[in-house]
């Protein structure tokens, strides 16, 4: 029998860690470290990783819980939530039976990957998330930092101070200097193509990020009561001046080292909800155009407001984005079977640790 979790009156949460990257491993660490929340399984994407503990994927002492390659096996689990948090995916229905599948077995799911407002992808999408959780009685909510935090619930928080609201605005910057996924810096992101490669991957570029972030500019605009139109993409990208050294690998002098990216949501024929993205391959050497890492978010109003940070910000953004799901777990599994954005949930914080 399952103690209840000291003063919940409860049983703890039982949580499934989907994918061990550096978000998953945060994620378990996390589960590990709360008195209401205990690891129910773990499902890894490496057969390097199947069969191995699942305390020890995540730097810590053997718990007794090994991780599969098999959906089945976490399909069978006896839990309340999966954190979802695979790599994301240039097509989002290429994902959405898994999510499905977890959600028809019962499983609530809370995604690091998407899903902060899965209507932006369209009415079939939609449809079989809340198809699905109706068959499992459960919710699906997409959390994170960017999207999920930044670029979505901070400019409706700042929203709740103006009136008259003319347009919001979004921007982050990030270095990937120190950043060790080569996946991620040079294979999705391209630093360290040539001008002519980088250009011959930006088509199914703009798809993948025009879906990342549609999401976040439609969850804007309906927490502001605006349909979107339409959703504009521009990028533009800067070449490295001088041999750049970066975690992930080297990106040499005259290939792709800085892009940035522009999402403008449009309705009554202008933008009105802008989302900005630059990413460089390391800021501190380059030039300061396009701005220094962090983030700036303004809403133009009355009155209109301001808020800018640097990258100091946060001390470990990694850790942020797991605490931010695994603190969404409670509010996700009470409520009602449905796609749960932050607009439906009651307000999510953190735990005291005393």
């Amino acid at each position: 029998m399952i103690a209840a979790a000291p003063g919940t009156g409860r049983r703890p949460y039982r949580v499934v860690q989907w994918a061990t990257g550096a978000l998953g491993r945060s994620a378990i660490r996390g589960v590990l470290d709360r008195d209401d929340m205990e690891l129910a399984g773990v499902w890894v994407h490496t057969p390097a990783k199947e069969g191995a503990d699942a305390g020890a994927l995540a730097g810590r002492a053997p718990i007794g819980i090994t991780a599969t390659r098999d959906i089945e096996d976490i399909l069978a689990l006896d839990a309340d939530c999966v954190v979802y948090a695979p790599s994301p995916a240039p097509d989002r229905f290429a994902e959405l039976d898994t999510i499905c599948a977890l959600l028809a077995s019962g499983k609530n799911l809370i995604s690091l990957s998407g899903l902060v407002y899965p209507l932006a992808h369209g009415p079939r999408f939609a449809g079989e998330l809340e198809q699905a959780c109706k068959r499992g009685g459960t919710s699906v909510h997409g959390s994170g930092v960017s999207g999920g935090f930044m670029a979505d619930v901070m400019p409706l928080v700042l929203s709740r101070l103006s009136r008259r609201i003319t347009h919001v605005y979004a921007r982050e910057c990030t270095d990937f200097a120190r950043h060790p996924s080569r996946r991620m810096v040079h294979e999705m992101i391209g630093f360290g193509k040539t001008e002519e490669a980088y250009q011959r991957a930006l088509r199914p570029n703009r798809t993948a990020m025009r879906a990342m972030f549609a999401e976040s500019l439609h969850l804007v605009a309906a927490g502001l009561g605006v349909d979107l139109d339409e959703i504009d993409v521009d990028v533009d990208h800067r070449l490295a001046g001088t041999d750049l050294v970066t975690a992930a690998g080297p990106v040499p002098q005259g290939t792709v080292a800085a892009a940035r990216w522009t999402f403008s949501g449009l309705a009554g024929g202008r933008p009105v909800i802008t989302v900005e993205v630059v990413h460089k391959a390391d800021a501190a050497r380059m030039s300061q155009e396009w701005g220094r890492p962090g983030y700036s978010l303004r809403v133009d109003g009355r009155p209109s407001l301001a808020l800018a940070v640097d990258e100091d910000w946060v001390s470990d953004v990694i850790s942020a984005a797991s605490g931010h799901a695994l603190n969404s777990v409670p509010a996700v599994c009470a409520a009602e079977p449905g796609i749960r954005t932050y607009l439906d949930l009651p307000a999510i914080t953190g735990r005291m640790h005393i």
